[in-house]
């Protein structure tokens, strides 16, 4: 059978995790970012899925060929999964192996499936040393994103809900993120048009998420938030790290700009909830 542990035991899936893997399944496990696990035995688990709770994958960890929870997942996922997955108005499933084993089983699991594969890369600050940051126009301002600015008395930026909406999705709360993570904006008129923020925290270890408005893209704004954030992080002895598809060349660009280095890549299975 398949178990959904309460996440008081999500602990009893550590020795399940890549060590050197994604920072999303380390950051669901150890409670930082909201999540479900779903494993194969509720005392000891030898296998399980995590859902993050940003709902932008599912991860298959431990043991891949474990034939009791091969035989089962599937079936659970059509009958428990997926219809929850409906009510959130998700659209695809988006299957992940924490380990690279798991990438031939997830095409054994889902060949049944109209099912498209990606690549995508991981790149890591491993040097520890501040890297020189772009320099803004005059008409843009980088703040960090702090208790004050959050607060509800603060209202010198006037789409707040931009980054209220930003942080949802990767926090149970904002508070939750001002204790853990770290974040940048950049302003322009009273509005903030960039962001870039811890999404996903594991140890010292920054999942770092990037959002700039469609109107100001082409402007460099991204590169000035994250490098920001990249030197903050780097001033506390924080890892950061930062996930983009292959295909995605202005992402992968950012990313040496602020002077991360490729540090593993690994597939992306997607398929269709409804087929």
């Amino acid at each position: 059978m398949i178990y959904e542990l309460d996440q008081a035991e999500f602990y009893k899936c550590e020795r399940l995790l890549n060590g050197i893997g994604h920072v999303e399944t380390k950051a669901v496990i150890e409670g930082n970012n909201p999540g479900r696990v779903f494993v194969d035995d509720l005392h000891t688990p030898n296998s399980g899925l995590i859902w993050l709770g940003n709902h932008d994958g599912f991860f298959f960890i431990g043991e891949e060929e474990n034939e009791g929870f091969l035989q089962e997942i599937n079936e659970y996922i059509d009958k428990t999964i997926l219809p929850e997955a409906r009510k959130l108005g998700l659209t695809n499933f988006i299957a992940i192996g924490n380990h690279s084993k798991w990438d031939e089983m997830i095409e054994m699991l889902f060949a049944h499936r109209y099912m498209q594969k990606f690549n995508q890369h991981v790149f890591r600050y491993e040097s520890l040393i501040a890297h020189p940051q772009p320099s803004a126009k005059p008409e843009y301002e980088v703040i960090k994103i702090s208790e004050d600015l959050l607060s509800s008395q603060n209202r010198s930026i006037q789409n707040k809900s931009f980054l209220l909406s930003k942080l949802k999705e990767f926090w149970a709360s904002p508070n939750d993120f001002l204790d853990k993570g770290v974040g940048y904006g950049v302003v322009n008129q009273n509005q903030l048009v960039s962001l870039c923020f811890s999404g996903f925290v594991a140890g010292n270890v920054h999942g770092l998420d990037m959002e700039t408005m469609e109107e100001h893209r082409g402007k460099q704004l991204g590169q000035l938030a994250a490098s920001s954030v990249v030197n903050d992080c780097v001033n506390q002895g924080i890892i950061p790290y930062w996930d983009c598809e292959e295909a995605n060349q202005p992402s992968n660009a950012i990313a040496r700009k602020i002077g991360l280095e490729k540090s593993f890549s690994y597939h992306v299975y997607i398929f269709p909830i409804d087929t």
